[in-house]
Parts: C-alpha cells; structure tokens; sequence
C-alpha cells in the first residue's frame, strides 16, 4: 500500500497538464478570418501561460534539495481498474516539465506564418504540450502509457497535414513505429500492475517496492528498451526519425528534437533504472555499447546526406548516444551529465531545427549542393547559425560542452566497469566527437560561402533574418550559454534524485552473484546485501 501521500498545496501539475488541453478545446470558437491572425496569438497567450504555471510550480513547491516525489496529487480514478490520476516531480520530471513548455511556447511563436488550417494546427500543438507534461509529470504506468498515446495523434496529423511532399509516407512510418512499439509499456505495465496479490495498482511508488524477479525484472526491462529505444531513438530503431524531420515544418521539427526524443531517455531513467535496477544491471554495458553506435553510425551518416534536414536529423540521433552512455554508468557524474545532455539538446536542437525552416523559407530547397553563396545577403541568418551550431558542436561555454564533458568524465572515471572497456568505449566515443564539427562546420560553408549559386542569389527573396526569427534564437542561447557557463543552474535541480538513483543501482549490481554476470565480465563488483528500493515523497 502507498504511504506518506501528501497532496501539493495547489494542483500545480494537474493544472499545467489541463490547461493548455482546455485552451486546444476553445480554439474552434476563436473569432478568426482563416488566416490565424486571431487564433495565433490566442495559442501564444495559452502557451505562455502554461510556462509561467511550470515555473511557478518549481519557484513554489519544489526543493531541490530532496530526492523525493514533490508537488504530489493524486485522486482515485478508475480504482476497479486500479487507475489513479498520480501526478508529481522529483529530479528526474522537474527540469523536463519546464524544457516542454518554454520549448513549446517557441515553437507556438516559430508557427506564426502558418496560414493552411490555422486552427487546427494550434489546436494540435496546445493538446501536444498537454499531453507531454503529463508524460513527465504522470505517477501511475497505466496513466503513463494513456499520456504517451496522447501525444502521438497530433505529431501524426501534424506530419501528414502540413508536412513536405513524403508526409504521408514520413507520418505512417512514425505512427507504425511508436505506436507499434509502445504496445511494449502496456504489457509491462499490466504485467508489473497485477504482479503479486491484492488489487491492481500502477503507481510507481508501489511498483518500487515489489520484489519483483530477477527474471521478471529482465523480460519487462527488454520490452521497455524496445518502446522506449524507438523514442530516443536507438540505433537501429531511428529509420522514422529521419524521415519525419525531413517532412515536418520548423514548429514539428522544434517539438520532435526538443522534447520528443527526450521522452525515451526519461522514459529509460524513470522506469528501467529505477523500477528495475537489477535488470538495469544486466543491460547497463548493452546501453554504453548502443550509444557508442549512435555516436558514430548516426555521425557517420550524417556526413552522407545532402537534405539539410536530414543532416541534422542524424547529428540529433547521434547526439542522444551520450545520453545512452551515461544512463548505462553507475556514476552519478555520468548520469547527471545524462540528463543535461537532454535538456542541453532539447534547446540546441530545437534551436537548429527553427533555423532549417527559416532557411528553406528563403532558399526553397533543403540540397545543399543547390545553396551557396547566400551569406553576404544573411549576415544576421549566418551568425546564428554559426552560434548554434557551434553549440551543437560542443564549444566551450556552450550546455552541449559540460553535458558531454560530464558524461566522458563520469564513465572513464567509474571503476565500476574494468578498465580496458572504459578505454575502448572513451575511445569509439572521442571519434563522434571529432567527426561532429567536421560535418557541422562544412555544413556552414556549403550553406553560406560555397560555390556561389547564381540562379538562387538572383532570383529569390534572401531577406535576412526578421526579429521574431532572433528574439526565438536569443530565448534559445540565453538558457545554452547560461548552462554552459554555470552548471549548476541545471544539475542543482536534480542532482539529489540522481544520487539515489545511482546508489540503487549499484546496490542492485553489487548484490548480482557472480552466475548471472555477462558471460564477457567488465564489471568489478562484489557481492552486497540490497534492500527493495523506493521512492520517498517529500511530507
């Protein structure tokens, strides 16, 4: 049975979940001639509240400084189906919670010339900022995965409504993909829900205290890798990423890179971390080994493309292979930089994907070998795109530098693994970082100071860049360069739920016995005696 429930003085979740949901329902009924001009600043305003709700919730009743669940609600909802609408925030929800909505009003803002089906298409974006706080905010896996269907309608119709000339193709392909795989939560959700006697109960604070098995423990854990792999994505599971960034439009694009891809690797902390440390022990050296592939597969291959988009679709995947890295350590300095990692490229990508649109909006092609030449009439265009990129690149000063700093420094410094396996994986994950500014900075050249494109600079409309394209870039840097220059802003949010997080993890590795070690051993461990792990909540 739960104990110690402790109800927010305000339902700050709830409201920041309903909010915007409600708002998506008034859209119809706003007064519009159908060209947005009305609607638009109708979402702005919904948007731009949700976020100040997010950060009231975290200025009021968040405290860093503890591990638990805070901000607590939870009202029986369906209790023959054992269903309760539990929201909360701990380190792991808290920084992603205010990520989705500061993200989400830029990309609200980002779709302001949008004029084909105005109303729906702002419709579909207050639902989807909804429905992704209630994935982070969410303490019930049956909700959970309730919250996680949600947000996949409204990418689907926004892909296949105003995307390029493959939407359909491109939308198909990310509903078969996600979709299909999340089916994997549902039954490791029912499975964990009805596990042991009594009534149903999903709530992630009882499932922390079933004694699941071991084997148990690794069926659930491989079908949530699987779910969750998709979202992230992993490679080889990351085929629909590419495509739907090729065919989304700059808001899309800002939402998939910024808050999308970083529902797998909460989803990764949350649930096969936490709820299932000892199986996590057995997949941690699968989860280093897989990000090292997205580092320099998805890097690799980004050298290869020509379409702009899918450049920096692949620099995205090949970016979250850090996150892999460091969620499979048993270092709190390699998880934490985890965790930046994904707020850090929430913010860089969304800030990239904005200037794709941008860019296309002006030169009418994603080729690069059709750009060129365009630099000395986007002078403004240009040095944004040089500081995002620079960002994307890990530059000194900039989040993406500290995030992947703490994530190398925290694996190689872990003696949890042997030491030639962190040598080798240090090693294969130095090359993406190497090959990063190779394919980032020649992608610069080849946009602004190639081969001159005669028929391009003549005859198209290079304006350079408007105030409302840099006020949205300058909103983007302020919280980059901020984290890149002082940490601290960010990892004090959370660092107290990583170090539990951690000690749980090694507490569950350490008491393996020796027989079920991977048949390579690379850890060195001792056996230790591990209670059921939990998750407080604050009182």
């Amino acid at each position: 049975m739960l104990t110690d429930q402790v109800s927010a003085d305000f339902p700050w979740l709830s409201f920041s979940i309903l909010f915007p949901i409600a708002g998506s329902l008034l859209v119809p009924f706003i007064p519009d001639k159908g060209e947005g001009k009305q609607v638009r600043w109708f979402a702005l305003g919904i948007a731009l509240t949700t976020f100040l709700i997010t950060v009231f919730a975290y200025v009021n009743g968040y405290d860093p400084s503890e591990d638990g669940l805070q901000l607590v609600e939870r009202v029986n909802w369906l209790p023959d189906l054992g269903l309760t609408w539990a929201v909360g925030a701990d380190g792991l929800s808290m920084p992603l919670i205010l990520l989705t909505s500061f993200i989400t009003a830029l990309a609200v803002l980002a779709a302001w010339p949008v004029s084909f089906k105005p109303k729906l298409f702002f419709f579909l974006l207050l639902a989807m900022d909804g429905g992704q706080i209630a994935v982070f905010a969410v303490q019930d896996m049956l909700l959970f995965f309730l919250a996680w269907e949600l947000e996949l309608l409204p990418v689907y119709l926004l892909l296949a409504i105003w995307g390029g000339k493959k939407r359909q193709y491109a939308a198909t392909k990310f509903i078969l993909y996600t979709a299909g795989s999340s089916l994997f939560i549902l039954l490791a959700a029912l499975g964990m829900g009805f596990f042991g006697d009594g009534p149903p109960n999903f709530e992630f604070t009882h499932l922390a205290q079933q004694g699941f098995s071991t084997g148990f423990q690794l069926l659930c854990y491989a079908g949530l890798l699987i779910a969750f792999g998709v979202k992230l994505p992993i490679v080889p599971l990351h085929t629909w990423l590419p495509d739907a960034h090729g065919e989304a439009t700059a808001p899309v694009h800002m939402l998939l890179a910024g808050i999308l891809l970083k529902m797998g690797g909460y989803a990764l902390l949350r649930f096969n971390a936490q709820l299932l440390p000892e199986a996590h022990a057995q997949f941690a050296p699968l989860l280093i080994v897989l990000g090292v592939v997205n580092i320099i597969y998805a890097a690799l291959t980004s050298f290869a493309q020509r379409n702009l988009k899918r450049k920096i679709a692949y620099s995205s995947i090949s970016h979250m292979g850090f996150v892999l890295i460091g969620i499979g350590s048993f270092s709190s300095l390699g998880t934490s930089g985890a965790m930046l990692q994904m707020v850090s490229h929430g913010l860089i990508g969304a800030s990239l994907f904005f200037l794709v649109g941008a860019t296309y909006d002006r030169t009418h092609t994603l080729q690069l070998d059709e750009m060129g030449g365009v630099g000395q009439k986007m002078r403004i265009m240009f040095a944004l795109w040089t500081v995002c990129a620079l960002a994307s690149l890990a530059l000194p000063g900039m989040s993406g530098f500290v995030s992947e700093l703490m994530v190398f420094a925290g694996f190689v410094t872990d003696e949890t693994f042997t030491l030639p396996f962190r040598i080798v994986i240090a090693g294969l994950a130095a090359v993406g970082v190497i090959l990063t500014p190779i394919y980032l900075l020649s992608m610069l050249r080849e946009i602004f100071f190639g081969k001159e494109n005669s028929e391009l600079v003549s005859h198209t409309n290079l304006v350079d860049a408007e105030p409302r394209e840099i006020y949205i870039i300058g909103c983007l840097l302020v919280p980059i360069i901020g984290i890149g220059l002082y940490p601290r802003l960010m990892t004090d949010t959370y660092s107290a739920s990583i170090d539990a997080l951690v000690q749980r993890d090694l507490n569950a590795m350490q008491s393996m016995p020796k027989s079920s070690m991977p048949i390579i051993s690379i850890f060195k461990s001792s056996p230790a005696v591990i209670s059921a792990p939990t998750i407080p909540i604050k009182s």
